[in-house]
């Protein structure tokens, strides 16, 4: 599996794994099969989701069991019309799911997280970070549901953004809350580079197309998931 993580440059750990990759499931990758869990692991799960995407894509991930640590790490790209879509469902008391989500879109790209609380005590965080290119349309919304008598809560649901002048981006944050939560977070922010950012970059001899690499890898690489 070693030039599926070199490749996209995931981080991994001991965990059970499940890979998709262009949107579809691969089994020869994955140590254990889907994303409904119904049964405790010994170890982590950590969900990987990499590639390019088009059209219509979802992923449905359920914990309904205690105690369960799932983490996600996707990386997608898209050149053409794309709508990813991620449903969590968090049934599983003292579980945690962690999950960050890295996108490039080029052309027109919806994505949709809704997260949703359905026992008390259970963990829900997701950070999405986009790149977004020249004269691309992007469309980002996340949705946070903590449903009734579940308390002790938490929930957090993020977006950095990593621009071009041209591109057009719409984010459409939400919050269901019909219990008290420890924490219950949202974010967006629009990332831009510093004058002395680049002006270091320059100065230590990289041109303007090496400069504009280094920051965005600087960007996407900038998470503390595990």
């Amino acid at each position: 599996m070693s030039y599926l993580w070199n490749e996209f440059n995931i981080k991994t750990f001991a965990a059970q794994t499940v890979v998709y990759r262009d949107g579809v499931f691969c089994p020869e990758l994955s140590t254990i099969a889907g994303t409904d869990f119904r049964e405790n692991f010994d170890k982590p799960i950590h969900i990987i989701y990499v590639g390019e995407i088009a059209g219509e894509n979802r992923l449905d991930i359920n914990i309904y069991v205690e105690n369960q640590p799932v983490f996600l790490t996707a990386k997608i790209k898209n050149k053409k019309p794309a709508f990813f879509n991620i449903f969590i469902k968090n049934a599983g008391k003292n579980s945690e799911f962690r999950g960050h989500v890295m996108l490039e879109n080029s052309d027109n790209l919806k994505f949709n997280c809704t997260a949703s609380h359905d026992v008390s005590d259970t963990t829900i965080l997701v950070k999405t970070k986009l790149i977004a290119e020249r004269n691309s349309i992007s469309k980002l919304s996340g949705t946070a549901i903590i449903e009734k008598n579940c308390p002790n809560t938490t929930s957090d649901i993020g977006f950095s953004i990593l621009a071009d002048k041209s591109a057009r981006i719409e984010i459409s944050p939400a919050q269901r809350i019909s219990s008290v939560p420890d924490a219950a977070d949202h974010s967006a922010s629009i990332y831009q580079p510093t004058a002395p950012q680049i002006e270091y970059l320059r100065g230590a001899g990289l041109s303007g197309t090496e400069v504009d690499t280094a920051l965005r890898e600087a960007f996407m690489n900038d998470f503390n998931l595990f």
